[in-house]
């Protein structure tokens, strides 16, 4: 008597799309905004950070973290979601899916808030305090990520279940472009207000003290979207796969279902059970007949996230630095510090509107009709396309004329990588595991791509320093050059 007979399940399998889907939609999309926008939001403002706490006195060029500083704020934040996927994902599939929703949320809005209060005036106490909390915050985003997914697949119908779960993951872009916008109406603000002079012309008051509260109101914002959306998930009934299939109450299921869907749904106590005593069914995580049947799955899934961010997240996180390489964000000298945070937020927002936001959307509109596999092979495919198209001739793209030539090139990686395997990596755990482990095993796919933007985040750092000694940043060795780590990511794609 196989589960998908049950009255409830059935229901929700078949269901028309109704006002109820894109209601889960956004609220659990809200929760990929607001990780989206503090995980990103940090890349507008570590440039502002080194000019006002690592300003050199009579040096030529603005202040920079030092290395060990700027790998740790760049990357504290998803040591953090890593751990958070693994432990909310387990506890996803121990408390239900609902009640370990609302922690992470709340998580997510103190540690946002904590992130922008960040104490002292010494560098080392500002982004001691800045590393913890983006941590603890981290923490809880990592939560979002299995918790969101599995609650949309288990929400969704048959018919348009890829669809859905990916609509949920494109609220990421939106919230990649909120943060860009919200940076350039804060420092625009600023600007006009308190104007200063440029590095150039004066090393102090190119930096005004009033910076110091541009950064802190900008990773601060992170804090509203979540707390929105605080009350509408607590009203969320736990999803019915999770309430008959996991805690066994048919009862629950039915009654929260049909409340939901507005029909009259039967209470089938005796299948559950049935259900439940099913020997072929009752096989625990990483034991032998769940590795026979989902161990490739599982491979599958922490492969392909893994590589994944190791390109995805080494991309995004240092476009600022990237397009400084080629000429596309002026010399810092040139501009003083808020002048600065609003270049480099213009520049990510253009990125995020012309080919972040529709490669999302793309995959919403295709996914349930030419598959995930076919998306996420043809995603890596032209990924390794376009960066060997930057990387091989890099020197031609460095020349002013040709460089709106590399920033459509450049964006168009980003385009296939979410009209790509960065939808698709995060939809398939949500698919294809078993209900009781759902949430641990997407939240373990999770937790390897994380694992990959780790790599990517301490890695690009420095790898795309010059490899001429004289000309890489304040603190940092010799690299191997953007061009050259540009072809390095275009070999993880390829790989795949």
């Amino acid at each position: 008597m196989p589960g998908d007979q049950l009255q409830v399940l059935n229901a929700l399998d078949v269901a028309k799309t109704q006002w109820y889907h894109f209601t889960a939609i956004v609220i659990a999309g809200m929760g990929f905004f607001t990780d989206a926008y503090d995980l990103f939001c940090i890349s507008l403002v570590t440039k502002l950070l080194g000019r006002i706490y690592y300003h050199v006195e009579g040096s030529k060029v603005p202040g920079t973290l030092p290395p060990n500083v700027a790998a740790a704020v760049n990357g504290v934040a998803f040591c953090g979601t890593l751990t958070g996927q693994l432990f909310f994902g387990w506890l996803g599939d121990k408390l239900g899916r609902k009640k370990v929703y609302g922690m992470t949320l709340m998580i997510m809005i103190l540690c946002s808030v904590a992130s922008g209060l960040s104490f002292g005036h010494k560098p080392k106490s500002v982004m001691a305090t800045l590393c913890f909390f983006r941590f603890w915050l981290g923490f809880g985003i990592g939560g979002d990520y299995p918790l969101s997914a599995t609650i949309m697949s288990e929400y969704a119908n048959k018919k348009t279940r890829g669809a859905f779960i990916a609509a949920v993951f494109a609220m990421q872009g939106f919230g990649i472009m909120a943060g860009g916008i919200f940076a350039i109406i804060i420092s625009a603000v600023f600007e006009a207000k308190f104007p200063a002079p440029t590095y150039a012309e004066d090393a102090l008051r190119s930096t005004i003290p009033q910076a110091d509260f541009v950064w802190r109101i900008i990773l601060m914002f992170g804090a509203l979207p979540a707390a929105m959306t605080f009350y509408s998930r607590s009203k969320m009934p736990e999803t019915a796969r999770y309430t008959a299939l996991v805690a066994k109450d048919a009862k629950q299921a039915a009654s929260d279902m049909a409340r939901v869907l507005q029909v009259e749904i039967e209470a089938e106590q005796g299948i559950v059970e049935y259900i439940s005593n099913d020997k072929s069914k009752s096989y625990s995580l990483f034991s032998k007949e769940f590795m026979k049947r989902h161990g490739l799955h599982l491979l599958g899934t922490t492969s392909t996230w893994f590589l994944l961010d190791i390109a995805f997240y080494s991309s995004n996180l240092f476009q600022k630095d990237i397009f400084s390489a080629i000429g596309w964000i002026p010399p810092a000298q040139t501009m003083s510090a808020i002048q600065e945070v609003f270049k480099i937020a213009r520049a990510q927002t253009l990125i995020a509107l012309c080919s972040t936001m529709p490669g999302y959307w793309f995959t919403v509109a295709f996914i349930d009709v030419i598959g995930r596999f076919a998306i996420q092979l043809m995603g890596f495919f032209f990924m390794t396309v376009f960066m060997f198209a930057l990387a091989i001739p890099y020197d031609h793209w460095t020349h002013k004329e040709n460089r709106i030539g590399f920033v459509v090139m450049y964006s168009l990686t980003f385009f296939f990588a979410n009209f790509g395997p960065n939808v698709t990596t995060f939809v398939v755990p949500a698919e294809i595991f078993p209900a009781r482990f759902r949430s641990t095993c997407h939240g373990i796919s999770a937790a390897s791509g994380k694992l990959g933007a780790i790599v990517g985040a301490f890695g690009f750092l420095y790898l795309a320093q010059s490899p001429d000694k004289n000309k890489t940043s304040a603190g940092y060795p010799p690299g191997i050059g953007v061009r050259n780590s540009l072809i390095m990511l275009g070999v993880v794609s390829f790989w795949v």
